[in-house]
């Protein structure tokens, strides 16, 4: 069920919520499958019996109508993917996070200079990890031997010491790893919290025409093992484009290094062209 609180203008919508308002902004009526949407919209007052739409929804809706900058946030975590996100507009900038199992997500405005912050917060970027490089800094195998990794981890059901001995298994198997960095490996699979990825889009300009550009930037948050970049897959990934023989490649690196990564996703003022 959405809900509002306008005393900080946010919202709870899911996305059929966001369908109706698109519909409704374009002076459509929408569809029967959103009737639903509409009516829960109306129950708490967000749009009037012939949809009109309160003027409270302005800057949400205005940014996201017309986003000069997208920036998704994808993290995988213990209760699988949540997709969060920040829309920056001509005169908003729009913050979205999801929760795990819930439909809606929560819409609030945002200072624009505390767009690096949000970001990082919606990836939970943390001091305190290591900040001296192991012994084995990258880590060079295949897709196919995480994904053995994540079976073994499944079939030990949470205990520990099975955990570790089925992984183990699984990656003198698939990894073709020496055992120096097959054991470092195998540290990471088992302190992983979450894996992440910030995905930035806008319109801009390449070799003199408009064009959509894209910076990604994907990394595991393993805890005590501190934080990994995906080398590769290099995103943007494609669909399909990923197969169990992939190159898996991670590096360590420092919460500083994440930081200064973030923020390198975002463009220039210069470089954004009005609507993506």
């Amino acid at each position: 069920m959405p809900s509002y609180d306008s005393s900080r203008a946010r919202f709870r919508l899911a996305d059929r919520h966001i369908a109706v308002f698109a519909h409704l902004l374009d002076g459509e009526t929408p569809p029967e499958e959103l009737w639903e949407g509409v009516v829960e919209l109306q129950r708490i007052g967000l749009v009037g019996e012939e949809g009109e739409l309160v003027p409270l929804l302005r800057d949400l809706l205005g940014t996201l109508a017309a986003p000069l900058l997208l920036l998704q946030v994808e993290v995988t975590g213990e209760h699988g993917p949540v997709n969060h996100g920040v829309v920056v507009g001509r005169d908003a900038v729009i913050s979205h996070d999801g929760w795990p199992g819930e439909e809606e997500s929560e819409y609030v405005p945002i200072e624009p200079s505390s767009l690096v912050w949000e970001l990082a917060r919606k990836v939970n970027l943390h001091r305190g990890e290591p900040t001296q490089p192991p012994a084995h800094p990258r880590i060079e195998t295949t897709m196919g031997a995480l994904d053995a990794a994540f079976v073994a981890l499944g079939e030990a059901a949470g205990d520990e010491a099975v955990a570790r001995e089925l992984t183990r298994k699984a990656l003198v198997e698939t990894s073709g790893l020496e055992p120096a960095a097959l054991d470092q490996f195998l540290e990471l699979v088992i302190a992983l919290n979450a894996t992440w990825r910030i995905t930035a889009a806008w319109d801009g300009e390449h070799e003199g025409e408009r064009s959509a550009m894209i910076r990604a930037l994907a990394a595991w948050d393993c805890g005590p093992s501190g934080y990994w970049i995906r080398e590769q897959p290099e995103e943007p990934i494609l669909p399909g484009q990923v197969t169990p023989e992939s190159p898996l490649v991670v590096a360590w690196t420092t919460p500083g290094d994440v930081w200064e990564r973030i923020t390198d996703l975002l463009p220039d003022t210069e470089d954004l062209i009005d609507g993506v």
